[in-house]
């Protein structure tokens, strides 16, 4: 019984042995995979944003899946200055069932070098409780010099917006944003394109 205790107690201890290493293997993986989320997080941005240019209507012309616009057929964002230095951010869609739904939030500048980070939260339960990062979830990839057209994503590359201060994107311009989208590592595949009657 004695050898064979011995014997256990080596099997363990070679086990633990091996298990350690395995463990430390698993851990420089995992550490690498986050160095490497890190390295694809560096998404450019526009040089410059003028937010007062910026400021208006914009209409949204394709998105990528977001839960909260999972009903929208129609959007469009309004922004709007505020005397306190933030951007006021009016939000509607028409939904499939015809109904409109809406929400109000404000948009803060995270870089103000460029003005092309901000951080925005809508005044709901849900957005004050989970928020956005420090890094902003607003950021404002691409912008036509006229300021008509835009394209924005988060840092992470779940979302992404083009948009329009026109109802329509003629076609052109829509598939150059979009292979600027996948340049940048958006799944363009998932796009929604807007479902908005030619006639507006």
């Amino acid at each position: 019984m004695l050898i064979q205790a011995f014997l256990v107690s080596d099997v363990i201890h070679r086990a633990r042995s091996t298990v350690k290493p395995l463990l430390a293997a698993i851990l420089c993986l995992a550490l690498a995979a986050c160095a490497g989320v890190v390295q694809r997080d560096a998404l450019p941005t526009v040089s410059s944003v003028d937010l007062a240019r910026y400021a208006g209507t914009w209409h949204e012309i394709a998105r990528l899946p977001m839960w909260f616009q999972r009903h929208c057929v129609d959007s469009k964002a309004i922004y709007t200055s505020r005397p306190d230095g933030a951007i006021g951010v009016h939000n509607e869609c028409v939904t499939d069932s015809g109904g409109v739904e809406q929400a109000e939030g404000v948009a803060t500048v995270i870089d103000s070098k460029t003005n092309a980070r901000l951080t925005v939260v809508f005044d709901n339960f849900f957005a004050r409780l989970f928020g956005s990062s420090r890094e902003g979830n607003y950021w404002i990839l691409a912008l036509d010099p006229e300021y008509q057209t835009a394209m924005v994503g988060t840092p992470d590359r779940r979302f992404l917006w083009i948009l329009s201060r026109a109802p329509q994107l003629e076609d052109a311009t829509y598939q150059r944003l979009v292979e600027q989208a996948k340049d940048f590592g958006f799944p363009i595949r998932d796009l929604i394109r807007t479902r908005r009657p030619t006639s507006l």
